[in-house]
């Protein structure tokens, strides 16, 4: 199932799902957000079951009459995992780490497919970065690794912009993180059970057609379970809480000469099975 937060021309947000060449609002089985969705559990989604088996008339819409939001547009939590891909961690001149290096961007980062991405105009080294996010559903603290799926909600692209000259000029890396529009993510939430494995997934970033980034999840150092158990054993997972799990080599800044992102670039983030995030980008005005 792929779970979307959508609007009409003139309408609220709304939660609902993408089947076909169809968006069904979630509202009328009692969800007001993704958020809802996601913490719903088994017994939420025996309720989307049972409504979509006959979805009320005026629930149903053309997804290409709906404008697509990010699937969760203001999340709990966005928690990110950094040097998460052995390739990039050598490329970015960093020990491989031996315990998830974790930083948040806020929530007010996130933006929708085909939204721009806006360049800081205190920023001359804007960075991108292609990553597989997963959403926390039902939450917890001192989550056992093997316990992970009773956890994982859905999955979703999410491209990692990052301004180094402003990550890069202190230890701490949230304020070259945590610029407006930062946080592309979307289309949608590929629910759990669209996965069979999470950690072997085909993921690129492609810019004005050129792919720059193309690796794969098994690369990745920290898997979900491990990522889950941690960060739980420090503090409460929330439905609807996005971790972003790394990037893979091919990143802007260790490329010669560093490619950084510029107005009227066209950047797709894409991983299997998680559909195309694509988004604009132009310059603060």
């Amino acid at each position: 199932m792929r779970f979307v937060t959508f609007r009409n021309t003139q309408g609220a947000p709304e939660p609902g799902v993408i089947l076909k060449d169809q968006v069904i609002s979630l509202a009328g089985a009692g969800f007001a957000s993704i958020i809802e969705v996601a913490g719903s559990g088994a017994e939420g989604r025996k309720r989307i079951d049972s409504y979509l088996a006959a979805p009320p008339q005026g629930a149903v819409r053309s997804l290409a009459q709906v404008k697509l939001l990010a699937p969760i547009p203001r999340p709990p939590k966005v928690i990110c995992v950094g040097l998460n891909y052995r390739d990039h961690a050598e490329e970015s001149n960093m020990a491989i780490p031996d315990r998830p290096t974790i930083f948040n961007k806020f929530p007010h980062t996130v933006i929708a497919p085909g939204d721009p991405i806006v360049l800081p105009k205190n920023s001359t080294q804007p960075d991108y970065e292609a990553e597989f996010a997963f959403v926390i559903g039902v939450g917890g603290r001192h989550i056992p690794a093997e316990k992970w799926r009773d956890h994982v909600f859905g999955y979703t692209n999410l491209n990692d912009v990052s301004a180094r000259d402003f990550q890069l000029a202190t230890s701490q890396w949230l304020m070259g993180k945590t610029f407006d529009t930062f946080s592309p993510m979307g289309p949608y939430i590929a629910g759990a059970d669209e996965i069979a494995d999470p950690h072997n997934l085909d993921i690129k970033i492609t810019i004005n057609g050129e792919v720059l980034q193309h690796s794969n999840t098994k690369h990745l150092i920290f898997n979900v379970p491990a990522l889950i158990a941690f960060l739980s054993s420090v503090f409460t997972l929330e439905p609807g809480d996005i971790v972003s799990t790394g990037t893979p080599a091919g990143v802007g800044f260790a490329r010669k000469p560093p490619r950084w992102l510029v107005p009227g670039d066209d950047v797709v983030v894409e991983v299997e099975g998680l559909g195309q995030l694509r988004n604009p980008v132009v310059a603060e005005a």
